[in-house]
């Protein structure tokens, strides 16, 4: 709180203070009052007016600062009313009382919100798992048609596992360090995880898919990495060009590891370029394909944030998108 502030908050009371002296001060002039006498009452009101308002600026500007220090230093800044020293003054005590109701209000209300989207989550972890039977079940089943039909089949289960696991990562997403174990692992294992977990969509699109410089050792967790990765692989999939290949490749950048995703399709304009990470955002090319949910890349980042990884995107329309990851030194998972 400047000075400034405090004289702007009290203005009527100082307008009333002024007020009243000049009243008092036309009153004893009035009635015979020496203007030496009536001098002097004015310079001891002044003193008085400006010792007690500067003394009062001074502590209210002092509590205001413990106050702010006090929250500061907390974690959790909803616990604040619980934390603060004894209220100074009947105003300030009642104040506090009535914000303190609030806060214990807002904390059950925050318990149980946090109540509620565990289970739902915990449900759809539960559900995830449940469903995967039957999937699997339609898997053998498949294996008694004839070529056609079970090529299209196995590629539209293959569509729906894939959505199923995405239901499961973003329910996940909100705490992924109870899920997540970081270890060091070679990158080629997360690639060819990746590429074998899609495989039937890569053959039923006829995407070729080339790696190169894969020999590199990552600090990650093996199972967020492969959703990413195959994330990515799904994108350039859906909006691919004519004769497709995609191209992942590797290289050291210092103790880092720089992972590049490239694929020749039909790529995204300029101007939607900056709002693919954004939640639920298809673009155009989203819109005219059909199928897109704007989750893949949404979660690709909010999980790329939590395991330290880079993450970034450039295409230029018509000719291809590259998305490069890069993995952290193993020093910095400290840090996570």
């Amino acid at each position: 709180m400047t000075l400034r502030e405090f004289l702007s908050n009290r203005l009527k009371c100082i307008a009333l203070q002024v007020i009243c002296v000049g009243l008092a001060t036309l009153f004893l002039f009035t009635t015979g009052t020496q203007p030496g006498v009536l001098v002097i009452l004015l310079i001891v009101f002044l003193l008085v007016f400006l010792t007690v308002n500067m003394l009062d600026f001074f502590q209210q500007r002092a509590r205001l600062l413990e106050l702010k220090s006090i929250l500061d230093g907390l974690d959790r800044k909803y616990l604040f009313t619980e934390c603060v020293p004894q209220p100074k003054g009947l105003f300030e005590q009642r104040l506090f009382d009535l914000v303190r109701l609030a806060g214990r209000d807002m904390t059950g209300a925050v318990s149980d919100a946090q109540a509620s989207q565990r289970e739902y989550r915990e449900y759809v972890e539960r559900w995830v798992h449940e469903i995967k039977t039957p999937l699997t079940a339609a898997r053998l089943i498949c294996r008694e048609l004839d070529g056609g039909t079970r090529r299209k089949l196995i590629a539209e289960l293959s569509q729906i596992e894939a959505h199923v696991e995405r239901a499961l990562f973003y329910a996940r997403a909100e705490n992924p360090e109870q899920d997540c174990l970081f270890r060091q692992i070679e990158l080629e294992e997360i690639v060819v995880r990746a590429i074998e977990n899609h495989r039937s969509l890569l053959i039923q699109n006829c995407i070729q898919v080339e790696t190169e410089g894969l020999d590199c050792i990552v600090y990650t967790d093996e199972k967020w990495a492969v959703f990413i990765l195959g994330q990515l692989l799904q994108n350039a999939a859906r909006y691919r060009g004519e004769a497709p290949v995609i191209t992942i490749s590797a290289h050291a950048l210092g103790k880092q590891v720089r992972l590049t995703v490239s694929d020749n399709g039909i790529g995204i304009p300029a101007h939607e370029l900056p709002r693919v990470f954004d939640r639920g955002f298809t673009g155009s090319s989203g819109r005219s394909r059909g199928g897109s949910t704007g989750m893949g890349l949404y979660l690709c980042r909010k999980l790329s944030g939590f395991l330290g990884l880079g993450l970034e995107i450039a295409s230029k329309e018509g000719k291809q998108t590259t998305v490069t990851l890069t993995f952290p030194a193993k020093e910095n998972l400290t840090k996570l």
